[in-house]
């Protein structure tokens, strides 16, 4: 008898949660003797709330390690958080901004204090979500990218590299943000398609009273201009290379040199020549002979330097922009304006416009690493599914750049480097006066206001190493300069012993402690069990947009220190968009919380539905209708349970007999269900091997919704509801009623792990858990009884189909005639007429192959079975026909109208794209709502005998 609710609860799935996490379900040791199965969860930022990013992302994994752990595998998936070095420091400076303070005022030490406060507080927000999601991960094994263990191993990496010759400081033109004052990679750089203005400008020659027109999007940066460059092929400036024209504004003279990177169809096919302002440039002035001088005239906060020219040194770049225009306007130098859209590079945390700045920063020679990650890839020991991103992934290791791993941030893992500014550099210059201190606020000492100065300088005027640091907003430390670099912080300098040493004050990427996540988290450099054990893992599900940023850098680190691939396979999940397609973001006001979702439908109906969406290669459109759609569907496998536990007796066996004890009792229905149980466990782990999610979702949803419940469980109802069936028959059908749901419930239970517990929980079984409990492995198939099994389903297919075309009332008792076309379909439709009475509501089935259409009898036409039923006193075909023609009527003016609104070019043009798609959709299903309703026209005229 069934003890289970009327409605199921999904208020109830954190109770299972934590029934798992107790016992202890998550962790791989469940399956001592299994092969590894290892996943690492892709860090999120421990700033972070669970996206629908996340969520997806969370799923696809959760669903692939409930089923190798249910296939007896020792399946870990290790869990953890990045400390998201800029995210996270921009959210306590918001924080402290908000209480009046900043990071400056407390200094480093404290700031940092500061931050590990807030992570206390807030960094176990997005576990605790994605908990809620329902994800097994191996908790007692989570992961933090600053805890004691990782930052060891980011330390040994750095001074590996180091000693290896791959780690070097340069000085050289980098992604600068003015709002974050850091660094960043190329990847970092989010660039956006504005419109601006394209402004020709006049630089007049020296020499005569001509002038040469250049044109630029930024003319701010023409205060840092060293050249005016043209392509030595121009026949319009042969004649000008060489000589010099007078930078507006500044007077300072520059020569006009010629280049190949001049696109001479761009503006004038002059430009000007910015090298401290611009990548292009930069590599432009390296070209010359001699080298072109760089001239900064923005810094690090976007405003404008001395070099620029008293009147706007200190102004805000954009402010400077202003200026210079109304300027140039005033002595008559703007020849014209134009607008034109280019594409800016924008900082990916906060936006801002970046800066190309040339400062010193930290990089790491890649090629040789990225070469070896190429050939893992083409040699097949990486897999990338889908293969669609084998050309970005190439296309992007073919060209790599060496990787610039210094932030001016505070809050990540510092640099383990540290320099004397006691000793000499190679040139015989003292370090210490090529170590240069910005105070974030005048130091009064003895009397004097020091804004900063040279290392040297402010020890002489009495400032400690301890005050120096303390206070120090920015610290350049010239590229000459010799860095000690230890696996433990140095005591003295191992050249001169003095123990007055200043450590490097940047901190590294973000990405670079995250690139070493497959192996650090295992317990790299130790030689630990779990290293041994679970490296390389299986398989990292991750979004597209970190193929770059970070998927090739953990290939690249851990073939250069584990000697192994990090992972076997890649497989990379598409984007959630809206339902209309669009990308999701907080401007549109289209952000779907997941969280809300959850609280709304619960997380099985959710995850379903992500899983069903992950079609490969296809961004999904998230509609909250298919989560609703789901939900139904947790409820049609509750009612089904309910009714199977009432209907199999008083007393539940302990455990549920082998179908080898019962099979053979079955009658064809029996065998049908066993043996589409067979092919859909093959169709999953089939579809799961292959990360086809979607499909193996697709699987279970078609084999539990309609064969097993729409078509089984209602056949089941004749044999168990009938007087004349045999006991053998009822008490087999019962066994395979239980045995079908428990295995649906366990192929379930990896998209869907709440509800199949709290059923599963309700029926005979083994096991603690339905988690632990083994992933169906039957082989009942039996072909034959799939093929006469059609036989019946085309049947009463066929007379639904006639009942639902001719609208004929569901409540009405239909009489059939059936024309088998083969002996073997007559045969088994006289065995089973009263299962076809039953699900289709026939009242008298008369079967004989020689029976043709008659006048006034609808027919439809199946494989090897034809059906006709009479419709005398079911249908008034004239009223029918009526109808339909109204109905007709009201599709055909809708589809006018809409053919006037699609026509209409003002429409097309003006309307979001989205609203467009929306009525070409209606458009065409109108189309074929209007096919449909002339074919059932036609067909009841053709009854009528018209």
């Amino acid at each position: 008898m069934s003890n289970l609710a009327k409605n199921y609860d999904h208020k109830n799935e954190m109770r299972w949660y934590e029934f798992w996490k107790n016992e202890g379900f998550f962790r791989p040791e469940i399956n001592r003797d299994g092969k590894p199965y290892t996943i690492v969860i892709p860090p999120p930022n421990v700033t972070g709330s669970l996206h629908m990013g996340h969520a997806l992302n969370s799923t696809l994994q959760d669903i692939l390690i409930r089923w190798k752990r249910m296939k007896g595998y020792r399946a870990l998936w290790v869990p953890g958080t990045d400390h998201a070095g800029i995210a996270t420091q921009n959210v306590v400076e918001r924080k402290l901004a908000s209480e009046g303070k900043d990071r400056y005022t407390l200094g480093r030490d404290r700031f940092i204090e500061e931050v590990w406060k807030w992570k206390e507080e807030y960094g176990q927000r997005i576990i605790n979500q994605l908990m809620r999601i329902g994800a097994s991960c191996d908790w007692s094994r989570q992961r933090f990218t600053l805890d004691r263990g990782l930052s060891r191993a980011v330390r040994e990496v750095f001074v590996r590299l180091f000693e290896d010759g791959l780690i070097y400081r340069d000085h050289r033109l980098i992604n600068w943000c003015p709002r974050c004052h850091t660094a960043l990679s190329d990847l970092e750089v989010e660039h956006e398609e504005l419109e601006g203005k394209l402004t020709y400008i006049r630089y007049p020659l020296e020499d005569d009273n001509g002038y040469i027109v250049v044109a630029t999007t930024r003319p701010e940066t023409m205060l840092g201009d060293t050249a005016v460059a043209v392509h030595p092929e121009d026949k319009r400036y042969a004649d000008l290379i060489g000589k010099r024209v007078i930078l507006p504004l500044i007077g300072r003279k520059i020569p006009i040199v010629a280049d190949d990177l001049v696109d001479p169809s761009f503006g004038t096919g002059a430009v000007k020549v910015t090298p401290a302002h611009d990548f292009n440039d930069e590599a432009m002035a390296k070209r010359q002979n001699p080298p072109l001088p760089f001239v900064t005239v923005i810094d690090e906060s976007g405003r404008m330097t001395e070099e620029a020219g008293k009147k706007y040194a200190g102004l805000d770049r954009y402010e400077c922009r202003k200026a210079v225009l109304n300027d140039l306007q005033e002595l008559e130098l703007i020849e014209k304006e134009q607008r034109h859209t280019h594409s800016v590079g924008h900082c990916y945390r906060c936006k801002t416009i970046i800066e190309p700045f040339s400062t010193v920063q930290w990089y790491v020679n890649v090629k040789e690493m990225a070469d070896r990650a190429v050939q893992a890839v083409k040699s097949n020991s990486i897999r990338i599914v889908p293969e669609t991103w084998l050309n970005s992934f190439h296309a992007w290791m073919d060209n790599i750049r060496d990787w610039c791993i210094s932030r001016q941030i505070w809050w990540g893992h510092q640099i383990p480097v540290w320099y004397c500014p006691y000793c000499k550099t190679e040139d015989g210059e003292h370090q210490g006066d090529l170590i240069y201190i910005n105070f974030y606020k005048p130091l009064e000492k003895g009397g004097e206001s020091i804004t900063g100065g040279s290392y040297t300088e402010l020890r002489l005027r009495g400032l400690s190493t301890e005050e120096i640091m303390l206070h120090a907003n920015t610290v350049k430390i010239d590229k000459n300069i010799k860095p000690i670099c230890t696996r433990e912080d140095p005591g003295e300098c191992p050249e001169c012993g003095s123990t007055e040493l200043i450590r490097d004050p940047d901190v590294l990427d973000t990405w670079f402690s995250s690139a070493l996540w497959p192996f650090s988290t295992l317990g790299w450099p130790e030689k630990t069990e779990d290293l041994s054990t679970y490296y390389p893992t299986d398989v990292l599900v991750t979004g597209f947009d970190i193929l770059f940023f970070w998927v090739a850098r953990m290939m690249m680190m851990g073939l250069k220190f584990m000697n192994d691939v990090p992972f076997r396979d890649v497989y990379i999940h598409a984007l959630v968009r809206d339902a209309h397609g669009q990308k999701m973001s907080k401007s549109k006001g289209n952000v779907v919380d997941p969280l809300i979702i959850i609280d709304k439908y619960g997380a099985d109906a959710f995850r379903f539905s992500l899983a069903a969406f992950a079609a490969q290669g296809r961004d999904i459109k998230f509609s909250e209708d298919r989560v609703e759609g789901y939900k139904n569907f947790i409820n049609k496998i509750w009612n089904a349970s309910k009714f199977i536990l009432m209907n199999t007796g008083e007393e539940l066996p302990e455990s549920i007999p082998s179908p080898e004890r019962w099979k053979d009792n079955l009658d064809l229905t029996g065998r049908w269900i066993l043996s589409r149980l067979t092919k859909t466990i093959n169709d999953i782990n089939k579809s799961l091997e292959e990360y086809r999610f979607n499909d193996a979702a697709n699987s279970i949803y078609q084999f539990i919704w309609h064969e097993f419940c729409d078509w089984y469980i209602e056949l089941s109802k004749t044999v168990l509801y009938s007087e004349t069936t045999s006991k053998e028959l009822i008490e087999a059908t019962k066994s395979a009623l239980l045995f079908i749901l428990e295995s649906s419930l366990r192929l379930l239970h990896p998209f869907m792990p709440f509800v199949t517990e709290e059923l599963w929980q309700n029926l005979p079984h083994t096991e603690q858990s339905i988690m632990i409990a083994p992933f169906p492995d039957h082989d009942l198939s039996d072909e034959e009884a799939e093929r006469e099994m059609e036989y019946i389903v085309e049947t009463i297919s066929g007379i639904r189909s006639i009942r639902g075309e001719l609208n004929i009332a569901p409540s009405a008792i239909l009489d059939v005639k059936i024309k088998p076309l083969t002996e073997r379909a007559e045969s088994i439709i006289n065995d089973y007429q009263d299962y076809i009475k039953q699900l289709a509501r026939a009242g008298s089935i008369k079967i004989d192959r020689s029976f043709t259409k008659e006048k006034g009898t609808a027919v439809s036409v199946r494989k090897e079975i034809e059906v006709y039923i009479p419709l005398e006193g079911l249908l008034d075909v004239e009223s029918e026909i009526n109808r339909l023609k109204k109905d007709l009527k009201k599709v055909e003016d809708k589809i006018s109208n809409l053919d006037r609104k699609l026509l209409n070019e003002d429409f097309i043009r003006k309307a979001p794209p989205e609203v467009v798609q929306k009525e070409k959709n209606k458009y065409n299903e109108l189309m074929d709502k209007r096919e449909r309703l002339n074919e059932s026209i036609e067909r009841l005229v053709e009854l009528k005998g018209e």
